[in-house]
């Protein structure tokens, strides 16, 4: 099991062993939500003089010592079970010997080993926590400390061992500021029926708006999905440009009028709504998931109850502040903020007495 000296425990720098998904390299070079919030996590903990080891696949891409379980990624087999299981065993072999206060994993299999080791593991749960995944995180029970992305993903779960509520975050200093928009609508993401792309054409075309989309398309639901839904509403109006990178991203989120966010299901997060405001584009979205708690209504955004009132908030949505939008993230969302609150979870869960089997321990960390 991994080693617990305590020798870095009541320091100010931690020993910490980080655990990525297997899918994608840290950072991604393309899609790769978790990826992306779990580099800026290192590299925000490195800066403030923590001691990183990532656990991940691919090639070393942080300022974290890095070792790997898998080059390349699986990308191509995303869904499938053995690869990461497989990632979770050699994440554990490769973990053993490593002298940490605390293991952070954000993988899916990880955390079944965690019952073995004598330093703790706090887990991030990344996905939609009712049904399954919470079942799974509820069997797991105080072996693991759970940290939510956001408060409406708890909710859904409250009797689950949480340590807190922390919100992702972006470097907003990384993503360019733009002041004057041009005048077509943007759908950025996973192209995933959740996800809205057709709603967001939809919605677009009754406001008179040309529309971009960018979004992962690899799977086979995504195609069967993106060719029932999608390629038939695409026109001149409505453009699927692929999927972009990271630079690519960064342009088409700072050009355009604002970010359709129109999505279907309660989604715990929402990276893209943060790196649209990052660039001073506000969102339009429907109020559902942590869209609320992401989005200031008027002042950086609109939310509607309705996918009927989006066409009108696409057009209301060009008298919004850039500027609100980009000092929001700065505020509440910048790497800063999110490794301050990993921090304070940390220390609290290293120096805190773990409950009895069965309890729940809730830090009640706040979130602003």
């Amino acid at each position: 099991m991994i080693a617990a000296t305590g020798v870095s425990r009541w320091r100010d720098a931690m020993r910490i062993v980080m655990i990525a998904p297997p899918w994608y390299d840290v950072p991604p070079q393309g899609y790769g939500g978790i990826e992306s919030m779990l580099a800026e996590l290192v590299a925000g903990l490195s800066r403030r003089g923590h001691h990183i080891t990532l656990i991940g696949a691919g090639r070393p891409g942080t300022a974290a010592r890095f070792l790997a379980t898998y080059d390349p990624p699986p990308s191509e087999r995303i869904g499938e079970p053995m690869p990461e299981v497989l990632h979770a065993a050699k994440a554990y072999a490769l973990a053993v010997d490593i002298d940490a206060d605390l293991v952070h994993d954000h993988s899916l299999a990880g955390p079944l080993s965690a019952a073995a080791r004598a330093v703790p593991t706090v887990v991030t749960c990344h996905g939609e926590i009712d049904g399954e995944l919470g079942e799974y995180y509820r069997a797991l029970g105080p072996a693991v400390s759970m940290v939510g992305i956001s408060e409406a993903q708890r909710r859904f779960a409250p009797d689950l061992n949480w340590a807190g509520v922390v919100h992702n975050a972006v470097e907003t200093a990384s993503f360019p500021f733009r002041e004057h928009k041009e005048d077509w609508v943007l759908w950025l993401g996973r192209l995933n029926e959740d996800k809205g792309a057709h709603v967001a054409i939809d919605v677009a075309r009754a406001a008179g708006r040309r529309i971009l989309l960018a979004g992962k398309l690899t799977e086979p639901l995504e195609h069967d999905y993106f060719e029932r839904e999608v390629r038939p509403r695409l026109g001149p109006d409505a453009e699927y440009l692929g999927e972009a990178d990271a630079a690519r991203k960064r342009e088409l989120l700072a050009a355009a009028r604002c970010l359709l966010f129109p999505i279907l299901w309660e989604e715990p997060f929402g990276m893209v709504m943060i790196e649209a405001m990052a660039c001073g584009t506000p969102v339009v979205a429907l109020n559902r998931g942590a869209v609320p708690e992401v989005v200031v209504d008027g002042v950086t955004g609109l939310v509607r109850n309705e996918v009927e009132e989006l066409a009108e908030a696409v057009e209301a949505v060009g008298a919004l502040d850039p500027h609100a939008c980009r000092s929001h993230v700065a505020d509440n969302f910048d790497v800063e903020v999110m490794t301050v609150r990993y921090e304070r979870v940390y220390r609290q869960i290293i120096t805190t007495p773990e409950e009895p089997a069965g309890g729940t321990r809730d830090l009640a960390l706040p979130v602003t």
